[in-house]
């Protein structure tokens, strides 16, 4: 019997002010260069136009860096 190891993915959750799907889409492209094979995407229904990634290993500061240096608010959600 083969046992793969077991991978831990951490999920964190922002608050932004992205508004637009096509913001949306930009920003999942920039971050995917920054956290390849994560799975990245923007509730923009919901009042805090929620970013949610899921990814072994997430920087909250390099995820909100990212944002701003695009124009944009992003913070943690706590």
């Amino acid at each position: 019997m083969i046992v793969e190891p077991i991978q831990y993915n951490m999920i964190e959750v922002f608050k932004t002010n992205v508004s637009e799907q096509q913001q949306a889409d930009k920003l999942i492209g920039l971050l995917l260069n920054l956290l390849p094979n994560s799975n990245i995407n923007f509730d923009l229904e919901d009042c805090d136009k929620v970013l949610r990634i899921n990814h072994e290993m997430i920087e909250p500061d390099q995820i909100i860096g990212l944002l701003i240096s695009n124009g944009f608010d992003c913070r943690v959600m706590e």
